[in-house]
């Protein structure tokens, strides 16, 4: 198996787009789509699967309204009673509505900590990590459209400059 690439360099995400779509409709593989911006509808163009980031938020929501009802029934309720506003320290449920902006908060808490962890491993964004960018230019205003190469090199290569790229390279990965 070949580790040679083909980047694709495109100036407009319109013309990236339509790229992408000739590309995938030739069955070529698209490695990678570097861009400056997001481009919306890229993700279904390049036929990625959809995230399923929601659930996983969903999961940590639900373990931090757990973690706060055990809590509040332990702190408030079982270990350490008081009469706080005349309000009944007997039952969980007698004190429920006292509790439910306890609740919101470690939901929304748990959910946005443990989402940012989750998205950092996902993406292997570790501290001191060396930038995988190829170019540059996709920074600022530039596209690259990352085909891997199969035995045709060459009308890859052209396939990809008819599609409006204003630049073809041929990169040897190690």
């Amino acid at each position: 198996m070949s580790n040679k690439v083909v980047h694709a360099i495109y100036n407009d995400d319109d013309i990236l787009m339509d790229a992408v779509k000739q590309t995938r409709k030739a069955h070529h593989h698209i490695e990678e789509v570097y861009s400056p911006f997001p481009v919306h509808g890229l993700d279904k163009a390049m036929g990625l699967a959809p995230t399923r980031l929601a659930i996983t938020s969903f999961i940590y929501g639900a373990i931090g309204l757990s973690v706060a009802i055990w809590m509040m029934n332990y702190i408030m309720i079982e270990d350490w009673p008081q009469d706080i506003g005349g309000k009944p320290s007997f039952s969980y449920i007698e004190n429920m509505p006292a509790f439910v902006p306890i609740m919101f908060e470690l939901t929304v808490f748990f959910a946005a900590h443990l989402m940012v962890i989750t998205f950092y491993m996902r993406s292997k964004l570790w501290p001191f990590k060396k930038a995988e960018n190829p170019d540059v230019r996709t920074t600022d205003d530039h596209f690259i459209m990352e085909v891997s190469v199969s035995d045709k090199e060459e009308e890859l290569v052209a396939f990809l400059q008819s599609t409006g790229a204003i630049e073809v390279k041929v990169i040897d990965k190690h």
